[in-house]
């Protein structure tokens, strides 16, 4: 995975990501939805398989790189919860 800003202002940020697809990116965009600093949070991706998706965020004036990261931290608790919760389903 690669990341590439392609352009940023103080509210606003278009991100490439490239390499990744829908799975990466709808989760993404929906933990950035839940996050209250967010007034838009969407993504294009041209053509599945051969163009890399562009992430538009738009905040209330919160630094959209600080809020990315948020975002992607609350992805990875999710997903460490998830892997406990299954770890321990699967000794029962």
């Amino acid at each position: 995975m690669e990341l590439k800003i392609i352009d940023k202002t103080a509210d606003e940020m278009h991100l490439e990501i490239l390499g990744e697809n829908h799975t990466l990116l709808n989760m993404l965009k929906s933990a950035l939805l839940d996050d209250k600093r967010v007034q838009i949070a969407t993504y294009d991706m041209k053509h599945v398989s051969i163009s890399d998706p562009i992430l538009f965020v738009k905040t209330d004036g919160a630094d959209p790189i600080d809020v990315v990261r948020d975002a992607a931290g609350s992805l990875v608790t999710q997903c460490d919860e998830f892997l406990s919760v299954f770890k321990t389903a699967i000794d029962i």
